[in-house]
């Protein structure tokens, strides 16, 4: 109702506008009848407001259309208008909506093609890297044991690629289980033992081995790789150690991932898990990328985890993931 008041309000006061200047030349004619003129006048006005009802009554649905919005693009039905410039902009929407739907498929068809290519790529790239990993574990030069700290970093990164590739359609590589919290934590600190060695630093484990959760252990390991992985890296210290504990808190398990590493400045924390946000810390380590807590954020989100972190600068960060 309010927008059909809002498009004739111009014709309603344009009618009043030449009612008066008409009233007014017949008055400067000599015409002195009032009454006839108020007549005149009632019955004008009862012409419009019978014009207005109408044209509303005709367009009700349209206007009902236009002021309730879309709650999603398959609420856009194609509804039959009784007038002919409704009708007109029903069709021409539903010719725009086609194209639309059309467009949003090929972006689709090429954004799965996309990812299936990176898929495709990763796991092509793990064989090489396999190959030479197998080739120089046996040996104990100081240059064979700076490529494999180099083809771990290189595994880490496919993995990051592999990963965010398959955010967008997580629902399609997941699976929910009851795991032991304490075997998921030893079995990623067991396969980071290179670089807990490289950097001097080892963990300390402390959870209970009753302790279990309900998550996909695939992608666990992953974002607690990542957290891993940063602990590490901002510990430019030797002999330090990552602190890894647990406990229940009401209907909740909450494990802390805390490390003794440069800390993290308070007016970088609000943003460390935006994507490609290094913050201060990214300027002094290179091999930061931004994007390693963001997708420990998207991940805890999607498993219906819930992250938080606390940091002091030169004395440590802790990560804390709530179950």
């Amino acid at each position: 109702m309010k927008l059909f008041f809002r498009e004739q309000l111009p014709l309603i006061f344009i009618y009043f506008f030449q009612l008066f200047v008409i009233s007014f030349v017949y008055w400067l004619d000599g015409y002195r009848d009032v009454k006839m003129t108020l007549y005149a006048s009632l019955l004008s006005s009862v012409l419009l407001i019978g014009y207005l009802a109408f044209r509303y009554m005709t367009n009700r649905s349209f206007y009902h259309r236009l002021e309730k919005p879309l709650i999603s693009m398959e609420d856009f039905t194609n509804e039959a208008q009784q007038t002919p410039l409704a009708d007109g902009l029903q069709q021409l929407l539903i010719s725009q909506f086609r194209h639309y739907r059309a467009d949003i498929n090929n972006y689709k068809h090429k954004l799965n093609g996309h990812i299936q290519f990176i898929n495709q790529w990763v796991h092509q790239m793990k064989t090489p890297l396999s190959v030479i990993h197998l080739m120089i574990q046996d040996e104990d030069e100081p240059r064979c044991i700076a490529i494999g700290d180099e083809l771990d970093r290189l595994k880490k990164g496919l993995e990051m690629v592999l990963y965010t590739a398959r955010l967008d359609t997580f629902e399609q590589d997941f699976y929910v289980e009851t795991i032991h919290l304490e075997t998921v934590i030893r079995s990623v600190t067991s396969n980071q033992k290179r670089l807990f060695i490289r950097k001097r630093v080892f963990p300390s484990i402390q959870i209970d081995g009753n302790l279990t959760i309900t998550s996909d252990e695939k992608w666990l390991s992953f974002l607690l790789t990542q957290i891993i992985t940063n602990a590490v890296r901002y510990t430019i210290e030797e002999n330090r150690k990552i602190y890894f504990h647990s406990y229940k808190h009401g209907a909740d398990t909450i494990v802390e991932i805390q490390d003794e590493g440069v800390g993290i400045p308070r007016s970088d924390l609000p943003r460390v898990f935006d994507p490609y946000f290094t913050g201060e810390n990214g300027r002094n380590f290179q091999e930061s990328t931004g994007m390693g807590l963001y997708l420990v954020k998207q991940i805890c989100e999607k498993l219906g985890h819930r992250i938080e972190i606390e940091s002091t600068v030169h004395q440590g960060t802790t990560v804390r993931i709530i179950f």
